[in-house]
Order: structure tokens, then sequence, then C-alpha cells
């Protein structure tokens, strides 16, 4: 939920679409602060500043599909520079920007494999998400992310609070 010290003009929206077989968005994982419903086919989900989300964008027309992506942001605050994208106001810092249903199942299944060894994706170091696309993008197979690997994040985490 958002504090009181949370100004409504410091979360990232995401519109998200489902129109069954034509336009899916969804969100993979991340910790929502609020939730609008605009309609039945329409809502806005909202995050704070340094949550991690995946954001997954599916479209087809009478021919087959037309877009599949997966994005995984960090939603930013006010000050802070960010990149866009369709349908992420005002937009975040991308860790992770992947097209192609090929490759978007592949960073499904190492998303899968962060929840597997019992670690909220939204929690993993951002810089295995970089790694994750770096790889996929190189045509590689990306490393598996270890508890050991969290663990030292973690540690990171609290030495720079």
């Amino acid at each position: 939920m958002i504090s009181a010290s949370q100004t409504r003009t410091d979360l990232t929206r995401v519109e998200l679409t489902w129109i069954e077989k034509r336009i899916e968005h969804w969100i993979r994982f991340g910790h929502k602060a609020s939730e609008q419903i605009l309609d039945r086919q329409r809502r806005v989900v909202c995050f704070v500043p340094e949550t991690v989300f995946a954001f997954v964008r599916w479209a087809a027309n009478d021919f087959g599909t037309i877009v599949s992506r997966i994005d995984i942001v960090r939603a930013v605050g006010e000050s802070e520079p960010f990149q866009t994208l369709p349908f992420v106001r005002p937009g975040g810092d991308l860790l992770l920007k992947i097209d192609g249903w090929p490759k978007v199942e592949r960073v499904l299944h190492a998303i899968d494999a962060v929840d597997a060894i019992g670690v909220d994706p939204a929690e993993a170091s951002p810089d295995h998400w970089r790694h994750v696309h770096n790889r996929l993008t190189a045509g590689h197979e990306p490393r598996s992310y270890t508890i050991e690997q969290h663990r030292a994040f973690q540690l990171r985490r609290k030495i720079e609070r």
C-alpha cells in the first residue's frame, strides 16, 4: 500500500490490457502499491520507487502473434533519469528488454528458476536481470541465479543503506 509520505507523483504507473487472444499485458512479478480498474479490459497498477517488476506484452491479429515482449523495470523516483517504454508512465530503469516469443519464454523460465530457489524475483539482484538480458541478446544461455549471489546482493544493499 502507499504510505502517507509517498506522493502520488512518485509512482510508476503501468496500464494493463486484457482482450482475450488479441492484446494481453500483464505483470509477471513485482509488488504493487495500488491498482485501479478502469473497465473490464483495462486497469492501472502502480509501483513505488525502487520496486522491480516484470511487464509482459503480447498481441496478435488474424494472422498470428505480432508482439511478444518482456521488460524488467526498476521504478524510479521523481528526480532520477529513466527510459521510456509504452504503457509505463513516466518510465523506469530498464534492466531487461527482450522481444520475440522464444527469448521471452527463456526469460519466463529464468524467472521461474529464481522462484524455484525460494527468492522472490522482485527481490533478486538487478544485476542478474541485466545479465539475463545481455546473455540472451548475445545468443547465449544465462547463468542461473544462486542463493549465494542473492545473499551477497542483500549484504551489499544493507551496507549501501
